[in-house]
């Protein structure tokens, strides 16, 4: 068998023939053509018979070859399309305007799926940045399918993933838990162009919609989906309660100070009055003992916090709806500033959280996305542009199935 047959084989292209192959300096040169007698415009992708002239000769990288650098060469022809004008034919082993192959830039992006973009770069041997520019092409070039159509339970959520205040608003896919769409910003206008994407018809099949308490995010579901259903994260509606127990905590030991009984007492207590009940060691049993005798007002933020715990858990939408409305009370009335500030809070927002309890659908999915992707953010060592991490997210998050470019064994020769 011939070198130019055995690569033509190993190749596996479509209406490509090898004419000729040569050993370069460091890499296997491949001499190559499409079969196709009439070129095809790289633009509108039609047939252009009339050619203009041709290109001086580029290099295409293809996979590698038992470790050895295997490239690609062609001169392409211009051709003088209707459509487009005078633009470069299509050649059938490569994206437009791409200087690697099909096969090459998905095996890329199957090692982004699995590995850090440094460890990419080095096994490839192509730069850092291109690793990045490839994603892209790839995720364009794979997400055929509209991510937006059938949408009815969504959750919304921002990430920061730079310093500076940098974020992006995600979006989420309840029954698939795959990531659907995502922007830079975090205020209504940057979750209104999703809803623009969405378009109107779509917007009103929605039916459910969980984001925390963010003013921004509330507008703009409630302008674009009024008749979808609000529901509160109950991961944020806890952390209300966590965190006005922590400035309860913090205010005692700045009353009492460190030296006295009192401020003994509160010392390492932060982690008995903020964990479960079922998680608290014998130790943090004791403390939480010692805090009902010596600081009353601690120990009631820490029942304040229990108990709303508790409502959360219950399944009754009314016995809830009554419990929260009691909790909203009791803490207006339990003389600690950041707990009455945290049932204001929830005065307004009574519904969402009910509808918490009648559907069970919280921003958990979302949350356990936000940090897959700071892990993913993290072995990349961060983005130069914010383009390349959307692309690499998506690449992740979003359901696309990536396979290693493995063929069939080549026929044996009789």
């Amino acid at each position: 068998m011939l070198a130019k047959d055995l690569l033509t084989a190993v190749l596996g292209a479509k209406e490509t023939k090898v004419n000729s192959v040569r050993l370069g300096l460091a890499s296997v040169i491949a001499e190559v053509e499409p079969t196709r007698e009439t070129p095809v415009c790289a633009g509108c992708f039609e047939a252009s018979p009339k050619v203009y002239d041709r290109k001086p000769g580029r290099c295409w990288r293809a996979q590698d070859i038992c470790g050895v650098r295997l490239e690609l060469r062609y001169a392409p022809r211009r051709v003088d399309c209707p459509n487009c004008g005078v633009t470069t034919e299509l050649v059938p082993w490569a994206e437009p305007g791409s200087k690697f192959t099909w096969e090459f830039e998905e095996e890329a992006s199957f090692l982004a799926q699995k590995c850090d973009k440094s460890t990419v770069a080095r096994l490839l041997r192509i730069a850092w940045y291109t690793v990045g520019t490839i994603i892209e092409r790839v995720v364009n070039r794979l997400r055929t399918t509209d991510s937006l159509e059938g949408l009815t339970q969504i959750g919304v959520d921002e990430l920061s993933y730079r310093k500076g205040h940098r974020y992006l608003t995600v979006v989420v896919n309840h029954q698939t838990g795959k990531i659907v769409w995502l922007h830079p910003g975090k205020n209504a206008e940057t979750l209104g162009k999703f809803f623009e994407k969405l378009g109107e018809v779509r917007c009103r099949r929605l039916q459910l919609v969980t984001i925390d308490m963010s003013a921004a995010y509330i507008d703009a579901v409630t302008t674009a989906a009024p008749q979808a259903q609000l529901v509160f994260d109950r991961f944020h509606v806890q952390r209300l309660a966590h965190n006005a127990l922590d400035e309860v905590r913090r205010a005692e030991m700045r009353e009492h100070g460190k030296a006295t009984p009192e401020g003994k007492a509160l010392k390492r207590s932060r982690w008995a009055t903020q964990k479960n009940p079922w998680n608290l060691t014998q130790e943090e049993r004791a403390k939480l003992s010692e805090l009902q005798r010596t600081n009353r007002k601690l120990y009631r933020g820490y029942l304040l916090k229990e108990a709303l715990t508790d409502l959360l858990d219950r399944h009754q939408v009314n016995v809830a709806r009554a419990k929260l409305l009691d909790w909203i009370s009791w803490a207006l009335h339990s003389g600690l500033e950041p707990f009455a500030k945290t049932a204001r809070t929830l005065q307004k927002h009574v519904d969402g959280i009910i509808a918490y309890v009648r559907s069970g659908c919280s921003n958990g999915r979302t949350e356990g996305l936000n940090g897959k992707i700071r892990t993913i953010t993290r072995r990349s060592f961060g983005f130069h542009r914010v383009e390349s991490l959307m692309a690499l997210i998506v690449l992740c998050c979003s359901g696309l199935n990536l396979t290693p470019a493995h063929r069939n064994p080549l026929p044996l020769a009789h």
